[in-house]
């Protein structure tokens, strides 16, 4: 029985697959914009004439502007434009917002969505296409582990103690 004055807490729904990972593409969209205008800005900034130039520099600083993204709008009401659009929102695991430290755990361990198969390219001198082949098995088998999970979570979300969970639509 619930006492009286204790807050009503709905119950933490986790969204769809195909909804996550329709969000998922438009933030692709998103993160196009925003790493076109931060390597516009370094290139700007750093007078690069060569995209060799400092490149090193340039993923780092477009990795950062990234966590700077990511980690905002997580700790800042749990969404990104695409997560709103899709009604979903990130909270640790009693339904709390994501604080700045659990937030850049979460996006480092996101990357394990792209590095692992992208890193196997030089290691073993893969051709581009058979990279994009390894890759697209690599996420289907990563967006499976959803199914894994008795909370339907995926991997990353597990580890970093945090749920994507589905917002009611507002009246």
């Amino acid at each position: 029985m619930r006492a009286p004055d204790a807050p009503v807490v709905p119950p933490m729904r986790a969204p769809a697959l195909r909804r996550r990972l329709a969000t998922m593409l438009y933030e692709g969209v998103i993160l196009f914009g925003i790493v076109f205008i931060a390597g516009y800005l370094f290139s700007t900034l750093t007078q690069q004439r060569n995209g060799l130039t400092h490149h090193n520099l340039l993923m780092t600083w477009i990795g950062i502007v990234l966590a700077a993204y990511f980690v905002w709008f997580w700790t800042h009401g749990g969404q990104t434009l695409p997560m709103k659009t899709w009604r979903l929102k990130v909270v640790d695991l009693h339904g709390r917002p994501v604080r700045p430290v659990r937030a850049l755990v979460r996006y480092a361990l996101a990357w394990l969505w792209f590095l692992p198969p992208l890193a196997l390219h030089p290691l073993f001198g893969l051709s581009v296409p058979q990279t994009l082949g390894l890759a697209g098995v690599w996420i289907a088998l990563w967006a499976a582990t959803v199914w894994l999970d008795p909370a339907r979570q995926f991997l990353h979300d597990r580890i970093a103690g945090t749920r994507i969970v589905a917002v009611a639509a507002s009246a």
